[in-house]
């Protein structure tokens, strides 16, 4: 199939020889016994349908690579990795195991990429017993790829068809910093169609499922990388993120992962599905990393983002350290964290609502912290309307012309969503670009107020709200975007921390507020609880989450607004010393 030409071969045949690829760079050794798979399609009357721990109990990880895949931070892993306690081979084919295992059982990967990993790791391994000391502070760190960044000699289809079988002839600026720290390559994995989805489903390698519960969407578009971290496949996944595509498989999947100011790390690269420069006249997209703790996202981010602004144009040079002291805002110094509720589009549902009352109480009785409501300004309200219209100012000509190069249909869930339409032009584009300029002087009220004296102090120094207005819901039921895509319209680095699962007495909760609807998103929304449209014991054992967000360009303090919220929610000690 290599050099297709597109018009020659329909788009299901591509897809076909592009699974079977694939399939064929997973060892068939390392295949789960058919009794350990899931049943498909999910259905209620199978349960719900965990499958986390089939990793560990398959039989296919030795008693060494389930500790090595589920007892180790970023730092004890790199500490084992420099001292010679671990080799980087050991470690990379235990996490090249797992992330097969995951794919068997979530279909999250695109591009396995074990040879190339487990080269790597011997070549690592050869240069620390020949020189003495690591490649660089991330030496043996095996990492996965949201299928959009581009690696030599691989392909980055992003799940259109048009697209496979088109290796990468150059790295995304990202891949080739990651490697000269050190990193291990070990997959690439799935995205949904057009990469303008809150879930992860495309023609040619079909739909990744929720690993917690099978029936629930796994998100997007970073979908695949939420699924593999949470499964251990991976110890940190790289993803990037326009209107929620970190913090929402984030939420989906139970796991932490962020998305950073724009210019903090290298977001360039990939395959080209927009007019050149659209992004520069729109949103860009903001990459971060996603991982199972925040103190793993602190560690990455600490070697990335000072060295970024070498490897990409699109970076700043900037430190990994906090701007201002982490004393707060509060008259005696406390953290003041600013509970945002309703976006006044989308009401929240009455177990989100619970879940911010739980979270406000929590940082309330938690040491030299402060939880207080804050009226959702009008300038948020309005912000998903700015957000939209500037995500589709090139009119999705690139896109459309990718899918129409083979006749590859829509999936049904982008049916009357995504079509070709005409570029907005430049008066167009600068009137929206005005109107965000507009948001942004608004919306400067949430963190600041005078002081009294003629001068200004902060108010709040990071906000709380939800990833979403619902819990996890359904394959295909995710809906207002507006509570992820108003911080990327904004710049304002966001991340998302879990908190709890959803529980069997969440189900006993009442019916949302009566009364109108303000919008299509509140209707749809008042739907996922509604018990004569939905099963409400689909929810219980997903995760629930909350959006920590920061002013702009504040990423580190954000990683300690996290850090904090996630030890009083779960009760860990004190604030941590910087």
């Amino acid at each position: 199939m290599t050099g297709h030409s597109a018009a020659e071969v329909s788009w299901q045949a591509i897809a076909k020889c592009k699974q079977a690829y694939r399939d064929s760079q997973i060892p068939q050794q390392w295949s789960i016994p058919s009794n350990m798979l899931p049943k498909d399609p999910p259905l209620m009357k199978y349960g719900l349908q965990n499958v986390l721990h089939v990793p560990r109990e398959c039989g296919l990880l030795s008693p060494t690579e389930v500790t090595i895949t589920e007892t180790h931070s970023v730092e004890d892993l790199l500490s084992a990795l420099a001292t010679g306690k671990l080799s980087a081979l050991e470690v990379t084919t235990a996490f090249c195991k797992r992330t097969a295992i995951a794919q068997q059982l979530t279909n999250c990967v695109t591009e396995p990429l074990f040879l190339s990993a487990i080269q790597r790791a011997k070549e690592l391994d050869e240069s620390l017993a020949r020189e003495g000391r690591v490649v660089g502070p991330l030496h043996g760190l095996p990492i996965s790829l949201k299928d959009s960044f581009d690696v030599i000699g691989v392909d980055s289809s992003i799940g259109i068809a048009s697209l496979c079988f088109k290796p990468a002839t150059i790295n995304s600026p990202l891949i080739d910093l990651l490697l000269s720290l050190g990193c291990v390559i070990i997959a690439k994995t799935n995205v949904p169609q057009t990469l303008n989805s809150l879930d992860s489903v495309n023609n040619v390698f079909g739909r990744t499922m929720n690993p917690i519960n099978r029936l629930c969407t796994a998100g997007g578009s970073s979908g695949g990388e939420g699924v593999i971290v949470a499964m251990r496949g991976s110890i940190v996944g790289w993803g990037a993120d326009t209107g929620g595509s970190i913090r929402v498989p984030a939420m989906c999947n139970g796991i932490f992962g962020i998305k950073s100011s724009n210019g903090r790390i290298p977001a360039g690269g990939g395959p080209l599905i927009s007019n050149d420069g659209t992004s520069r006249c729109a949103v860009p997209a903001v990459v971060g990393p996603l991982a199972r703790s925040i103190e793993d996202i602190d560690f990455v981010m600490r070697e990335v983002v000072p060295r970024a602004w070498m490897w990409a144009e699109d970076c700043f040079p900037s430190t990994w350290s906090l701007d201002t002291p982490l004393t707060g805002s509060g008259p005696n110094g406390e953290f003041v964290f600013g509970i945002l509720r309703g976006d006044g589009n989308c009401t929240p549902l009455p177990p989100m609502m619970k879940l911010l009352d739980e979270v406000k109480t929590k940082l309330n009785q938690y040491p030299n912290t402060k939880a207080i409501e804050l009226a959702a300004p009008q300038a948020w309200t309005k912000c998903q309307s700015v957000m939209a219209k500037l995500m589709s100012a090139d009119g999705g000509g690139v896109l459309a012309g990718l899918l129409d190069a083979t006749g590859e249909p829509l999936v049904p869930w982008m049916v009357g969503k995504f079509k070709r339409s005409e570029p907005k032009t430049l008066p167009q584009v600068a009137e929206l670009q005005a109107r965000r300029t507009k948001l942004e002087r608004e919306m400067m009220q949430l963190w600041v107020e005078e002081d009294g004296k003629g001068g200004k102090k902060s108010k709040v120094d990071a906000v709380i709200c939800l990833i979403a207005p619902h819990p996890v819901p359904e394959i295909e039921r995710y809906n207002a975007a507006g509570y992820t895509s108003s911080w990327t319209l904004l710049d304002y680095p966001a991340g998302s921390v879990p908190v709890r699962d959803f529980s069997a007495e969440d189900l006993e909760l009442g019916q949302p507020q009566g009364g109108t609807t303000i919008s299509s998103w509140d209707e749809r929304n008042r739907q996922l609880w509604d018990e004569k449209t939905v099963n409400r014991r689909v929810y219980v054992g997903t995760p629930l989450s909350v959006q920590v967000v920061t002013p702009r360009l504040q990423d580190k303090r954000l990683i300690e607004a996290m850090r904090i919220v996630n030890a009083a929610v779960h009760r860990e000690g004190s604030r941590s010393k910087l």
